[in-house]
């Protein structure tokens, strides 16, 4: 049974320099303290722990540096999170036009074109709930203009209020027969389309992550890419091995191979390097990144 008082900030701050945190201002502690909760913190001050049962933290633990990791990885997230809204604008914009020239304007309503009708009908009924709180005009202005229609809005307007999430599901729910999904994946440069349905999979879950502002740095992520054995693209040669491809790297790596091919001239390599240098003391590692990373064919 959970048997844990509640605890006042002054209490906090007391229990973690027992524990052998450094915390060299009081007051600033207190304010990040009182506007950063508890459990927020503790994924960033975990692997400064000596003793997990205990939670005494390793010899010349610093507050600073704790607050420092948290603010490295706010400005991460919201980095990546610009990186994805390319790449989502890309996909949805590809799947609307690729689609409907290929199925007309109605093809994500026809089971035909998907492996699993159970899956694309909890699809849809996702679709639905967002076309009912959406405040976009357009879709005002459908159903106003079309009232006597019962179907969806067509793609080139449904897909515009699509999750990251359902269209990713959408676009590995076609058929391998469907055209139009190997196009997109053309497109994209990741050849066929299992390959760019893993890679979709997997910038959902950072997408999902960022977007509820948790924690990227020092994460394994569950959904992992499928590398390709011969990109066309610029790639890079010392892929790390497969038991850390939970790690951010890799992912980082395939959202800027995508990026190269929806947004050419983008400044990814230069942000990424930018933020790492504004924090010295974090480190990469964690995120699987190497000293040399920069120097790899798809970062040059």
């Amino acid at each position: 049974m959970y048997s844990k008082p509640v605890t006042t900030i002054a209490q906090q701050i007391r229990q973690l320099k027992e524990r052998g945190l450094l915390i060299s201002d009081d007051e600033a502690a207190a304010h990040y303290l009182s506007n950063i909760s508890y459990y927020r913190r503790v994924g960033y001050w975990w692997p400064m722990q000596a003793d997990k049962i205990t939670h005494i933290f390793k010899p010349n633990s610093k507050f600073d540096d704790v607050i420092a990791l948290y603010n490295f990885d706010r400005e991460l997230r919201i980095l990546l999170f610009d990186v994805i809204e390319r790449i989502e604008i890309s996909l949805r914009t590809k799947m609307s036009y690729h689609l409907s020239h290929e199925h007309g304007f109605w093809w994500f309503q026809k089971t035909e074109l998907f492996l699993d009708t159970r899956q694309l009908i909890v699809t849809l009924a996702s679709l639905e709930e967002e076309l009912q709180r959406s405040k976009d005009i357009f879709i005002k202005d459908h159903k106003k203009k079309h009232s006597d229609d019962l179907r969806f809005p067509p793609s080139i307007k449904t897909l515009e209020i699509a999750t990251f999430g359902n269209l990713s599901r959408m676009y590995g729910n076609l058929k391998p027969g469907v055209a139009a999904k190997d196009a997109i994946a053309s497109e994209l440069k990741t050849v066929n389309h299992t390959y760019l349905h893993s890679w979709l999979q997997s910038i959902a879950q950072i997408r999902n992550t960022c977007a509820h502002h948790s924690r990227l740095w020092n994460k394994s992520l569950a959904i992992k890419p499928s590398l390709l054995p011969k990109p066309p693209a610029p790639w890079i040669e010392n892929v790390p091995p497969a038991n850390e491809h939970n790690k951010l790297y890799i992912h980082v790596c395939c959202m800027k191979y995508l990026l190269d091919a929806v947004s050419p001239g983008h400044h990814l390599k230069e942000k990424l390097a930018a933020l790492f240098e504004k924090y010295p003391s974090v480190d990469l590692a964690a995120l699987g990144f190497d000293q040399k990373w920069r120097q790899e064919p798809l970062w040059t």
